[in-house]
């Protein structure tokens, strides 16, 4: 299945070059996405040395496969900040996402992005009569929390009618986050930053400084991890849990369907949006969450396809995908220089684009020695056990039962001659467990099993033709090649004749 989001599929071509020979800066950021490329010209508008490695593209991880939708609350529910820890929390977590929404706007206007940018209405309600608590419960969270909200009794046609009033919360923003990113990439490099795309990271050294390609060497004062979940093995990840969740995008006819952000909760959870793209118009939808790699991705796939079709008669299905996203024990991002002594930014769960234009800005003022006044509730070295205990345990309880049904319990395996074309799955041979897949032109490809970050056995993604690992998200190509962190390491090759 080709898995390709209406963003990647339709933005320009970044173009940057590979690393190539080993450089010096003051900074090196890891990673190409808003938050990166946002730091990128933050830096370079102070005239801070500063490099960019991309291991694809510039947007090519969860800013292109994400919603496009900018918001100042968060999509969980503001009301959990303010349950978790206080109403002041959730006033700055709002205030300092409103100006992250606002500082996009800027830029959108200062460089001329052409990334469909619009201010919109969000909406939330409730699609059955279980979820109605739910939407009272974030009005008055979201009225704590200093947001500006109120309540309608109906949503725009054609949304069915929903189940109970409806909260509204005005000035929102949506826009084409690939376009976006691709645009704020070719500003900074304008202003000296230093971008290289395919220039996969393979080693850290963080006490050197010194960051490592394939084909080049990075030695800085700084290292930023802008890559979702750090790279390698970090105290915050153990407080995390990864979940995937999917997108599709199909063509509407243009003005069928209302600007704004919509979100539905009660059986099913799902974002829905327009957006228009040259001479097309699309509607995206998105939900069907789950842990990574502890669920059929096929499955959760065609249940998001089968809602879009029962709601908004759906009909064809232009764009397929999914992204990665990492919530925090405690409802709180991690944002700061960590215990490693390297700048992290992650946690965003599914608020990353508005979180990692808002850490952007709050990294460059820590390099630069500024105070931000957000930066004490997100440090990356706190620990909090009592907001976050339901979390962790949660994520402990992930982890735990994922080690034991892979190394305690026997795990299902199939015969290695009994694997078709274009398929994946765990097989034994010569009493050795291994990953394989076969091509659809039957070329065998076999990898160890186990994941390279913290030792758990990955699981086979069928949609996106890839080995997901349950405990911490690191994802790895069929030859066992990292499509993403926080595994650096590929999966062992193993080459297996006569099959």
């Amino acid at each position: 299945m080709n898995t390709i989001s209406v963003w990647r599929a339709t933005a320009p071509e970044a173009g940057f070059p590979t690393l190539q020979e080993e450089i010096t800066a003051d900074v090196v950021i890891v990673g190409g996405g808003i938050t990166g490329v946002t730091l990128a010209l933050n830096l370079a508008e102070k005239g801070t040395s500063a490099v960019l490695l991309e291991a694809h593209n510039v947007g090519f991880g969860s800013t292109g496969n994400s919603t496009g939708n900018l918001y100042e609350t968060i999509s969980k529910g503001i009301h959990h900040i303010v349950d978790q820890w206080d109403s002041d929390t959730a006033r700055a977590v709002a205030t300092a996402r409103r100006a992250a929404v606002e500082q996009i706007d800027q830029r959108v206007r200062k460089f001329d992005i052409p990334c469909a940018f619009r201010r919109c209405r969000l909406y939330r309600y409730a699609t059955s009569e279980n979820a109605q608590e739910s939407v009272e419960r974030e009005y008055q969270g979201s009225l704590k929390a200093g947001l500006s909200v109120h309540l309608e009794k109906a949503l725009p046609t054609p949304l069915a009618p929903p189940s109970g009033p409806v909260l509204a919360l005005d000035n929102q923003a949506q826009f084409h986050p690939q376009a976006y990113v691709r645009g704020l990439a070719r500003q900074a490099a304008n202003q000296g930053c230093r971008i290289y795309e395919n220039s996969t990271v393979i080693e850290v050294d963080k006490d050197k400084r010194v960051v490592r390609t394939d084909k080049g060497k990075v030695t800085a004062r700084e290292i930023v991890f802008a890559t979702h979940s750090p790279k390698g093995v970090h105290l915050v990840q153990a407080e995390m849990i990864a979940n995937r969740e999917y997108g599709l995008a199909a063509r509407i006819a243009r003005n069928s369907f209302p600007s704004g952000i919509f979100w539905g909760t009660g059986v099913e959870r799902l974002s829905i949006r327009n957006v228009d793209v040259d001479d097309a118009t699309f509607l995206v939808c998105v939900g069907e969450e789950h842990k990574t790699g502890q669920e059929n991705a096929k499955i959760s796939l065609d249940r998001l396809e089968s809602s879009a079709q029962a709601h908004f008669n759906v009909r064809e299905v232009a764009f397929r995908w999914s992204a990665q996203n990492y919530s925090t024990a405690d409802g709180l991002p991690y944002i700061g220089r960590d215990a490693t002594g390297c700048f992290i930014a992650t946690g965003f769960a599914t608020d990353g684009l508005t979180y990692g234009t808002l850490a952007a800005s709050l990294i460059a003022d820590q390099i630069a020695g500024r105070d931000n006044v957000f930066a004490p509730l997100v440090k990356a070295s706190r620990f909090s056990p009592l907001k976050g205990a339901k979390g962790m345990a949660e994520e402990t309880a992930s982890v735990v039962k994922s080690l034991i049904k892979d190394y305690v319990i026997n795990r299902e395996t199939t015969q290695l001659s009994q694997l078709m074309p274009g398929k994946g799955a765990i097989v034994e041979f010569e009493d050795e467990s291994l990953a394989a897949y076969r091509a659809p032109d039957g070329t065998l490809i076999a990898v160890s099993p186990v994941c390279t970050h913290m030792k758990c056995k990955v699981h086979w993604n069928s949609v996106e033709t890839s080995w997901d690992c349950p405990c911490h998200g690191s994802r790895f190509a069929p030859d066992g090649s990292v499509i993403e962190g926080p595994a650096i390491e590929p999966l062992e090759r193993r080459f297996l004749t006569g099959q």
